[in-house]
C-alpha cells in the first residue's frame, strides 16, 4: 500500500479537497459560538520561486499541486488532527517576516458572516460563487489574512 505521509500541521500550496467535515453544532457548550470552522480548506503563503516549491511538496510530503482547472483534484487531507497555535512572535520558529494567509472551510458561510458580524468584526463577502464553493475574507486581531471557504456541495 502506497500511503501518503500523515501532516500534523498542514502546510500546503495547494486548494483542500472539495470534502468536508460535518461539525455537529447542536450541543455546543454554552458561550461556543454556533458556527465553527470544519477543517481548513487551503494555507497560502509567499514563495520566491512558487513552483519549484510546490514540486518540492509534492515530491517530498506527498502534497498534489493545485489543479489547473476546477475539474482537476486537488490535494485530499485524511482527516484527524490538526494543531492550531498561535506563536509569540519573538519565537525563533519561521521567518519574521512571513507572510500567510489560513482558509477554513465552513459548513454555512452566510451564517458564520452573520455571527462573525454581530459580534463587531469586518468580513468582507466575495460576491462570486466559484466552481468550488463561495468565500469570505476578514483579518485576524494581528492584521493576519483569514479566509472562509464554503465548499459547493456535489450531489
Amino acid at each position: 500500500m502506497n500511503k501518503k505521509p500523515t501532516i500534523l500541521v498542514l502546510i500546503a500550496v495547494a486548494l483542500a479537497s472539495t470534502g468536508h467535515l460535518i461539525a455537529d453544532t447542536s450541543s455546543t457548550p454554552a458561550g461556543d459560538p454556533a458556527q465553527r470552522v470544519t477543517g481548513i480548506g487551503g494555507f497560502f503563503f509567499h514563495a520566491n520561486d512558487p513552483q519549484a516549491l510546490a514540486r518540492w511538496y509534492q515530491e517530498k510530503l506527498g502534497i498534489d499541486l493545485v489543479p489547473s482547472d476546477y475539474g482537476g483534484k486537488p490535494w485530499t487531507q485524511e482527516a484527524g488532527p490538526t494543531a492550531f497555535a498561535p506563536f509569540p512572535k519573538d519565537t525563533k520558529f519561521g521567518k519574521e517576516d512571513q507572510c500567510w494567509m489560513i482558509d477554513f472551510r465552513v459548513n454555512d458561510l452566510d451564517a458564520m458572516v452573520a455571527q462573525l458580524r454581530a459580534s463587531g468584526e469586518k468580513v468582507k463577502v466575495d460576491p462570486t460563487v466559484y466552481p468550488n464553493g463561495r468565500f469570505a475574507r476578514l483579518r485576524d486581531p494581528e492584521g493576519n489574512p483569514v479566509e472562509l471557504w464554503e465548499p459547493k456541495r456535489h450531489g
